[in-house]
């Protein structure tokens, strides 16, 4: 599974250490991803998601299905 968010789909970006020296070198961003057991009460179980924190933190105040609703996603989509 790649290192991806399954809702937004955050994934990591190249980017570039510059040194004092103006020596420049690649390296990665990574995104902060989690792996969390979210209870969806409409559906009364647990679904398991592998998710950045900027996501958990609006998922928390939405819901699952209302965000995923909000970004065009399904259940299926994510699972």
């Amino acid at each position: 599974m790649p290192r991806r968010c399954q809702i937004t789909g955050k994934k990591a970006l190249s980017a570039r250490n510059v040194s004092h020296a103006h020596n420049v070198t690649p390296r990665w961003q990574k995104p902060n991803l989690q792996r969390k057991r979210i209870y969806v009460a409409e559906l009364g179980r647990f679904v398991r998601l592998k998710i950045s924190t900027r996501a958990l933190r609006t998922l928390n105040k939405k819901g699952l299905l209302r965000y995923l609703r909000d970004e065009g996603l399904t259940l299926n989509d994510v699972t």
